[in-house]
């Protein structure tokens, strides 16, 4: 014979993670980024975005957009592996900046939702600072990393599109 929860136990476990769930929710709407995001949303919505298949190459550190075209993450054989597996029917690509950027603080941002792994000298950076709101027409998450001044590679993962606005910019 299974026994229920009694009611208080309910009450209890629903007071317990009622918090938690609330948690879970991101922010919405475009005032809900931690920094000003205006410089960034303008280059992930600029007409004159530079396009590039995955695998592409950019000589130089883009000064606004770039859409890079997306495929399964098996056909995208990204040069790392992501640090988180990209989920089943998603989309995943790659550029590489082969000039080195000036060294400091940059902010990565994208047009929607994915995984952002940013490779230089071989190893795998980890962001210094994350912002991400629904709701906000042209942009999804940004990040600001540091940047050494070496050429590195950057892994989008776990997209539902098979395109994503990128704007890569020194961090104001």
């Amino acid at each position: 014979m299974v026994s229920l929860p009694s009611r208080a136990s309910l009450t209890l476990i629903f007071v317990l993670i009622g918090p938690l769930a609330a948690l879970a929710q991101e922010p919405s709407g475009c005032d809900k980024f931690k920094w000003p995001i205006d410089r960034e949303r303008s280059a992930l919505t600029a007409p004159d975005r530079i396009k590039l298949v995955s695998g592409g190459e950019l000589a130089t550190m883009p000064t606004s957009g770039l859409t890079l075209g997306l495929v399964t993450p098996a056909e995208a054989k990204l040069p790392s592996p992501p640090e988180r597996a990209p989920k089943e029917g998603t989309f995943a690509g790659f550029a590489k900046i082969t000039t080195a950027p000036k060294a400091g603080v940059y902010t990565i941002s994208l047009s929607t939702g994915g995984w952002i792994d940013v490779v230089q000298n071989g190893h795998l950076l980890k962001p210094i600072a994350f912002s991400g709101a629904t709701d906000c027409d042209g942009i999804r998450k940004t990040m600001k990393y540091e940047l050494a001044a070496h050429p590195f590679v950057l892994q989008i993962s776990g997209t539902k599109e098979q395109a994503i606005s990128i704007a890569i910019l020194p961090a104001e």
